[in-house]
């Protein structure tokens, strides 16, 4: 704290995150989120910032296999962790069976959340407690679309996890 009263910066700090299978180190103020830090430091734009406070979804990404809002964590907490941002669901050409279920359901209308609701499906899937459609909304629910297209992703999901479709609403 007497350092920033001094009108100095405080210490960057080296931070390395694997991130979709490349390993980046970047230097970063303590106070900088994962989101930022994937963002701005990186430039790895497809996770997007929505509210910044943990409420809309749209910067899910997976951490260690498991899905996480990026704007809540700093990025030094992470220091080692392996990312998964929506640039690295697919391998080589081929997209991640999710993403081709959007695809295939239309399941997306601006498009803005979609990164973070195809991660946060994923990560559901990982989890693996949904079984039922009731489940997987429960589940999705920190996951906000404005344009309302939740029948189509969750005809999407429903279709990757083998849920029948007519739990759907």
């Amino acid at each position: 704290m007497e350092n920033v009263r001094q009108g100095k910066s405080p210490q960057l700090s080296d931070v390395k995150l694997t991130i979709n299978g490349q390993l980046y180190t970047v230097k970063v103020e303590p106070w900088v989120s994962l989101l930022d830090a994937i963002r701005d430091y990186i430039g790895l734009t497809g996770t997007k910032k929505g509210c910044d406070h943990g409420q809309c979804g749209a910067c899910t990404v997976l951490v260690d296999g498991k899905r996480i809002n990026a704007c809540l964590t700093l990025a030094i907490m992470r220091d080692g962790a392996e990312i998964t941002t929506v640039e690295g669901l697919s391998r080589g050409g081929d997209l991640h069976p999710l993403q081709q279920a959007f695809i295939d359901h239309d399941a997306f209308q601006c498009g803005y959340c979609t990164p973070g609701q195809l991660c946060s499906a994923i990560g559901l899937m990982n989890e693996g407690k949904a079984k039922t459609m009731a489940e997987v909304q429960d589940l999705m629910s920190g996951n906000i679309c404005r344009c309302a297209a939740y029948s189509n992703i969750n005809a999407a999901i429903a279709e990757v996890m083998g849920i029948e479709r007519e739990d759907i609403l």
